[in-house]
Parts: C-alpha cells; structure tokens; sequence
C-alpha cells in the first residue's frame, strides 16, 4: 500500500483542511494514461466509487484503482518550492 512521508502527511492534511472543505477531504490521486505512468493530483471533498483510501498520520489520500496498483510499493513525498508550488515525489518503499 502507498506510504506517506512525514512531509507528504502534513501538506496533504494541509490540502484538505482548507476552510470550507468537509471534513472528508482529502487529496485524490487517479491514473491518466495505462501505457506511460503518469498520475494527476487534485482536491477531493470525498473518495470515488472504487478508491482505495490512505489514511496516515492524520492525512487521507483517494487513490482510483489503476493508481492503487501502480502505487502499492511506492512512497509519496512532498515539498514547496520557493514560489510556493507543492510538487509530489514518488519513491520504492524501503
């Protein structure tokens, strides 16, 4: 299952405990493309039918099912860049 680095944990419950978001929120990974792995990263007020959900140190990640395979053995890492940009890393898990 994915992991969470303690950077990633606090940017996504960051993300999803913006003002006006339930308290369901959470950030929603879902696959794009099946032939090339790329992912697409967005706001979620609550998972979708079939996401996988990821719950880790007070952080809540959907993930749809292609995603959720594709990610079983990875880490998701995060930073902001200077200008503020959040920008996502994955990772092999140890």
């Amino acid at each position: 299952m994915l992991t969470l680095t303690e950077n990633a944990s606090t940017i996504v419950r960051d993300i999803s405990t913006q003002p006006g978001l339930p308290e369901t929120a959470g950030l929603r990974i879902s696959s794009e493309s099946q032939t090339e792995p790329s992912f697409a990263v967005s706001a979620a007020e609550a998972p979708a039918p079939g996401d996988q959900v990821v719950e880790q140190s007070g952080a809540t990640v959907y993930l749809d099912e292609t995603a959720a395979m594709m990610l079983d053995d990875k880490v998701l890492d995060a930073a902001v860049d200077p200008s503020g940009k959040v920008e996502f890393a994955l990772g092999n898990q140890p």
